[in-house]
């Protein structure tokens, strides 16, 4: 971590959400599908309709995007940090924004990587087969199969705080917390994003897609300081962060 610099780093998050507000909406075949995809890890005594709302939201194949943030350092007089976020119910438009944003900064800066928490194992595994699904084409600087391992260069804060073992798995809150940064998760849990996503009247449903893209937004700044406590350099405040709408 000594020798990255902040400013080529490129921080996501995403949320995500289950494509139906229920099981019952799955029709015969999709439900049948979720079945055989949960039968091994279906827990004593929990019905398959009953699992659904708890785990669909992080499948690909039965989840969608619903939130991109990124968020990137600038060095001025001192570091900065801005931040952006890619939502609504349209997950290609979503997509779309998202990786024209990140051509336009593989274009300006050939050092630019991404970084975030656990990004590696969830975020750009399921950016990619979102995209496929979505038949949309797999940009070269996602499309890590093809690459070689000292090619797939991505600061992932989770992979950085194991330091080589693998047992164990450390959410952003509890490394938020040892590093003394600031929590990102004083409003809502990732837990809760489907409920949230899917509850309510229309403009209900408009009111807390703006709560959990603050609420990714919140991920992304936490992470970006705790790549900070990493490099043993000043936290970003709040008063150096700018939320681009």
């Amino acid at each position: 971590m000594i020798h990255i610099q902040p400013e080529n780093l490129v921080i996501i998050d995403i949320e995500t959400a289950p494509e139906h507000a229920s099981f019952a909406e799955l029709n015969n075949d999709w439900q049948e599908l979720w079945q055989d995809k949960i039968a091994k890890q279906l827990p004593e005594g929990v019905a398959p309709e009953e699992f659904y709302p708890m785990r669909a939201g992080v499948m690909a194949e039965f989840a969608k995007v619903i939130c991109i943030s990124i968020a990137y350092f600038n060095k001025e007089s001192n570091m900065t940090m801005r931040v952006k976020s890619f939502y609504g119910h349209d997950e290609k438009k979503i997509l779309n924004e998202f990786t024209a944003t990140i051509s336009k900064v593989a274009g300006m800066n050939s050092k630019w990587c991404f970084a975030g928490h656990n990004i590696k194992e969830f975020d750009i595994p399921f950016i990619c087969r979102r995209l496929l699904i979505n038949q949309l084409k797999i940009p070269a600087y996602l499309d890590f199969q093809n690459m070689k391992p000292w090619e797939t260069n991505i600061v992932d804060t989770f992979q950085y705080w194991r330091f080589g073992d693998y047992k164990n798995y450390t959410s952003l809150k509890l490394l938020a917390a040892a590093m003394n940064v600031p929590s990102p998760k004083d409003d809502i849990d990732g837990s809760m994003v489907g409920e949230l996503y899917w509850k309510g009247t229309d403009a209900e449903r408009e009111s807390a897609l703006k709560r959990i893209a603050a609420y990714c937004q919140k991920d992304v700044i936490a992470t970006g300081n705790i790549i900070m406590r990493f490099k043993n350099m000043p936290l970003i405040e709040p008063e150096n962060i700018t939320i681009v709408e």
